[in-house]
């Protein structure tokens, strides 16, 4: 299978068509690959089955023009960071090669969402390493980058994507899993005000656009300061 460019691991189908569809959106008009792993089924989920839910993200997958899209089919609201869990990630890794992983947010509400940002972050590491699978080339990514949409409770982004061309994709994504959020006022970190998800989604990247001035926007954080090679190119005016 040939390598992908970026490649966001999502702890349950949908979660990352809500943090980051739009971006995914964004880089596959652009012509680079793309990929999404589930790490679940969904199984906990109170609405849909797992068969509704994986046919649902076969469609958002064809939305998003999607290169790749896999589950590994760890549990529901039992995602640990074991050793072989990390194993499984890193393998992943090796075989996708990707140089950008995105990994939820480290802070969530959800336990499945906390935990597989640290179990991605050191899958992507143990990719490296040539003992982790002597049967694979060692891989690490390039970067990896944490979708912190919704999240207003964590650090400030690092930078924003302009996902204005791309906003209307996102929703239709979003909309493919009927299952979920047909009715719905909120879900997974997408905190409720009263008004349809669909709303909500649209002002928070509105808020999170306005940011780099701009109509639309995701947020993402990572860990390393980003650099700056001439300051006359800087964009988002002061002013």
């Amino acid at each position: 299978m040939p390598n992908v460019d970026i490649l966001a691991f999502a702890p349950h189908p949908d979660d990352a068509e809500l943090l980051c569809g739009g971006t995914l959106a964004k880089l596959a008009r652009e012509g680079r690959r793309t990929a999404i792993v589930d790490l679940t089924r969904g199984e906990m989920g109170t609405r849909g089955s797992v068969e509704i839910r994986a046919a649902e993200a076969a469609q958002a997958a064809q939305v998003l023009g999607l290169a790749v899209r896999e589950n590994l089919g760890l549990p529901d609201s039992g995602l640990e960071n074991t050793p072989a869990n990390r194993t499984l990630i890193a393998k992943v890794i090796r075989r996708l090669r990707p140089q950008v992983v995105i990994a939820p947010a480290p802070k969530g509400r959800h336990p499945d969402h906390r935990i597989a940002a640290e179990m991605i972050r050191d899958g992507c590491f143990l990719a490296g390493v040539r003992k982790t699978d002597p049967a694979s080339e060692p891989h690490r990514p390039r970067k990896l980058l944490h979708a912190i949409a919704y999240r207003e409770d964590h650090q400030k982004p690092t930078f924003v994507v302009d996902i204005s061309a791309d906003f209307e994709t996102k929703l239709r994504a979003v909309a493919c899993y009927a299952s979920q959020f047909e009715g719905v006022i909120q879900a997974g970190e997408v905190y409720p005000n009263g008004e349809p998800l669909a709303d909500i989604i649209r002002h928070q990247s509105a808020h999170y656009g306005s940011l780099i001035r701009c109509a639309y926007g995701e947020p993402f954080w990572t860990q390393e300061t980003m650099r700056v090679d001439d300051v006359m190119a800087l964009e988002a005016e002061s002013f």
